[in-house]
């Protein structure tokens, strides 16, 4: 069991290597080159975040997921760009409707469905946040982020960027041992059966275990959705609050803890609204 998780952990985690690396270095560019100039342009531009963020979600990679969390920490984005994000996150659902040559009205549906309630979530966020208190002056963000991690800057971008790149990557891949053990041992048809047998709570329990940081939740409810073991409404909840990794590393990045359970109870606030809402119609 330690060894099959141990392999799937490296598998999942290596392959976000990419999206960390040139994310920290867009952010060391950022640091050492873009300066006052470039964050007005991100401000100016800000507005329109959530779209941006529920588009770039939609691609099958929980990569993304995890790179908005590392801007967010850096306030590089806004809170709202980054709810678009982890409620578009498609994760492993498309891959896996498109291995199972699912109809392309029903991927369309479904993507479409994550698209719209990621935007629109993303927008009423920021709209909320900018009419209850003043907008705060996150100039050093990008540096103080930098500072955390301990690294020497002044280095260089390329060293400071892989310097990230390790930190964060080990920090997810004993992370994603520890769940796949625990996953492994529970076992997943175990987990299947608790959400089918209880269909009145199946919509807050799906909620709930997309919030779990891996990509066997979205796995997991995109296989029962095909079989019809799940409605459209309690696929949908899970599907849409499971971001992949991104929650992992916004906890490990940004030291606001209590915006990072803001965050969190949003994500999965707007997942079961939008689950019941769906039920209903």
């Amino acid at each position: 069991m330690i060894l099959h998780a141990l392999e799937h952990a490296f598998m999942d985690t290596i392959k976000l290597v990419p999206f960390l690396f040139v994310t920290y270095l867009v952010m060391e560019y950022l640091e050492h080159h873009a300066a006052g100039k470039t964050r007005q342009i991100m401000e100016r531009s800000g507005k329109l975040g959530p779209l941006f963020g529920a588009s770039v979600g939609l691609f099958p990679q929980c990569g993304f997921s995890a790179a908005a969390a590392n801007l967010y920490a850096a306030r590089v984005i806004s809170r709202g760009t980054l709810i678009a994000v982890f409620l578009s996150t498609s994760d492993e659902m498309l891959p896996i409707l498109l291995s199972e040559r699912v109809d392309i009205s029903v991927i369309a549906k479904l993507l479409g469905i994550k698209f719209v309630v990621g935007m629109l979530a993303g927008f009423t966020v920021d709209g909320i946040k900018m009419l209850i208190r003043h907008r705060r002056k996150d100039a050093e963000k990008i540096h103080e982020l930098c500072e955390q991690e301990n690294c020497d800057c002044e280095a260089g971008m390329l060293s400071s960027a892989i310097r990230h790149t390790i930190h964060i990557v080990m920090f997810l891949f004993v992370a994603t041992v520890i769940l796949n053990v625990g996953i492994e041992w529970i076992g997943e048809d175990v987990l299947a059966a608790f959400m089918q047998n209880r269909p009145f709570l199946s919509v807050a329990l799906t909620a709930l275990a997309g919030l779990i940081p891996n990509c066997v939740a979205s796995v997991l409810m995109t296989r029962l959705y095909l079989q019809g073991l799940l409605t459209l409404g309690a696929a949908m909840a899970g599907l849409l609050v499971g971001s992949g990794v991104g929650i992992l590393v916004l906890f490990r990045m940004n030291r606001d803890r209590r915006t990072n359970w803001i965050v969190v109870g949003l994500v999965y606030l707007v997942g079961l609204l939008t689950g019941l809402l769906l039920n209903v119609l």
